[in-house]
């Protein structure tokens, strides 16, 4: 019976014309009425609205009326009329109902009273359903679709970079190891693990990060961005941190440092105008329900240029603020979420990119300044959310990468590779990365992490 007619989404038939026959599919968030009339909001993900369908219960039998449940999934044929009451346009006379999937009201888990966000983890695989968590996954599709514009249009070539890797960009050591080896019978050579037997003949591990091959891209193809899942096994239960995670990571030859920082502002000036611009019911609705000073602070970084900061001036600034930090600071110690977010929102009051940090607290591939103390990295701190962007120029000198990584401590072995790119025909370049998640937070108001992917993966948690 729904074949004759295609299906139009919600989205566009919220803002149709009325008087033409039309069918619509989707899931019932609400069903209310009388013994004569019943109501129904209809909801199909295109949108944060729903279209009410309008339904004369004397042409329907109870039979098919009794299974429209919340969570329901059906379709409706019937004209798109002016709507009588308030909150729509135009909704739709139901003239046949087809039910697609019965929902039983007693097991839904969204029926619960309980929609807190702590609840709605625990059934992620359903909290797409929910107004909050649909206009969050639009944004977060949009966002993602908006970075790949934004890099094509300017010339960057998409380059995908390995999820397994034998290499740790960070030097943490916090990897997840990835192997085919049986561990109930690990084979062994001299007590150690005999990655020889595994299925790459050595260690590997999952991605914290695409930035050293992207540097290989960058010194072939001049700029390159990366834009994929990464992983850490921090042990650490934050609002902030996740164990799997999205990065976006640009890298660009002959960038320097403040040609490195004139991008990342562009970028994430681009990022949260196109939000603006393309995410405007979802926004506004998050911005009602939850941070009505969402829509203010979006619009904020639009209309200031960031500061930008040394690393000394900001410990300046925090240790003569009189405020008392539950961490505290002296040069040399690598700033909190509380210390960025207190230059960031009480004290410039817009956003602040931290440069010239101390190499000690910085990784190896930094340039290193003249001073011998400092790097010529950079972080991009925004309100609410502390780093959101962290970067640097690359160091391009052999001689000196090389003696970092002796003064480290690291292994050269899985590093010769890297090595290559300045001893052969190396070049100045810089590039930043960009936590998708943190972005997002700072687009939806959201304050959890969790919350903003579909999927989290954090420690003791991997459902799905």
């Amino acid at each position: 019976m729904m074949e004759k007619i295609r299906r139009t989404k919600v989205k566009e038939l919220l803002g149709m014309e009325s008087g033409c026959d039309v069918v619509a599919k989707g899931w019932v968030r609400t069903k209310r009425g009388n013994k004569n009339v019943a109501f129904i909001a209809l909801n199909d993900g295109s949108t944060i609205n729903n279209i009410q369908i309008v339904v004369d219960k004397t042409q329907f039998e109870d039979s098919v009326l009794a299974k429209i449940t919340t969570g329901a999934c059906i379709g409706v044929e019937g004209k798109l009329v002016e709507s009588v009451g308030g909150g729509q346009a135009v909704e739709i006379q139901a003239n046949a109902i087809e039910i697609y999937g019965e929902c039983d009201p007693m097991r839904y888990p969204l029926q619960k009273k309980d929609t807190s966000f702590e609840f709605l983890r625990t059934v992620a695989h359903l909290r797409a359903r929910t107004n909050t968590f649909g206009a969050i996954y639009r944004v977060r599709n949009q966002m993602a679709f908006a970075i790949h514009e934004y890099f094509h249009s300017k010339g960057f070539v998409y380059m995908h970079t390995p999820l397994i890797t034998a290499s740790d960009c960070e030097g943490a050591g916090q990897m997840f190891q990835v192997t085919t080896l049986d561990l109930n019978n690990v084979p062994k050579k001299k007590d150690k693990v005999d990655f020889s037997k595994d299925f790459f003949g050595k260690q590997t591990s999952l991605t914290v990060s695409g930035q050293l091959e992207g540097e290989l891209g960058a010194t072939a193809l001049g700029e390159i961005y990366t834009f994929g899942p990464t992983f850490r096994a921090e042990n650490s239960n934050t609002p902030r941190h996740l164990a799997e995670f999205w990065m976006v990571e640009p890298e660009m030859a002959f960038y320097d440092i403040n040609d490195n920082m004139d991008l990342a502002e562009d970028f994430i000036k681009f990022l949260v105008k196109y939000a603006l611009d393309n995410c405007t019911e979802d926004i506004r609705f998050l911005n009602d329900r939850y941070d009505n000073e969402l829509i203010g602070r979006l619009e904020g970084v639009l209309k200031t240029d960031f500061v930008r900061l040394p690393y000394t001036e900001g410990v300046k600034i925090l240790m003569e603020s009189g405020e008392k930090f539950e961490y505290p600071v002296s040069w040399g110690v690598d700033l909190q979420s509380e210390h960025e977010r207190y230059l960031v929102e009480k004290h410039f009051k817009r956003p602040v990119i931290l440069t010239d940090y101390p190499k000690d607290i910085k990784a190896f591939y930094m340039k290193q300044n003249e001073d011998g103390k400092t790097v010529r990295a950079m972080d991009v701190l925004f309100p609410k959310i502390g780093e959101i962007i962290g970067g640097s120029e690359r160091e391009a000198s052999y001689e000196k990468l090389d003696a970092r990584i002796d003064e480290l401590g690291m292994s050269r072995k899985g590093l010769e590779w890297y090595l290559d790119t300045r001893r052969f025909g190396s070049a100045p370049h810089s590039g930043f990365g960009l936590g998708f998640e943190r972005l997002l937070l700072f687009v939806t108001g959201m304050t959890n992490i969790r919350d903003v992917i579909p999927f989290p993966r954090t420690p003791k948690n991997a459902e799905y």
